[in-house]
């Protein structure tokens, strides 16, 4: 079997970037991985990527409300 090379982590944070506004074409590029990998993440992991955005933002204003 095949050893993974991007950690969970990593590929959230390349598709933060994608909806920060990068395109697909060059964040693959970039990465050095296929389009296919791309979106099968995006298909497997999207929704993560969102919830994490709003537990962050939860977090943030929790913590700017106690401070």
């Amino acid at each position: 079997m095949r050893r993974k090379q991007f950690t969970e982590e990593q590929i959230i944070g390349i598709l933060k970037e994608a909806e920060a506004g990068g395109k697909a074409t060059d964040l693959c590029r970039r990465h050095g991985i296929s389009e296919q990998t791309f979106y099968r993440w995006k298909a497997e992991y999207g929704g993560l990527v969102a919830d994490l955005i709003l537990d962050n933002q939860a977090l943030k204003d929790l913590v700017g409300r106690k401070g």
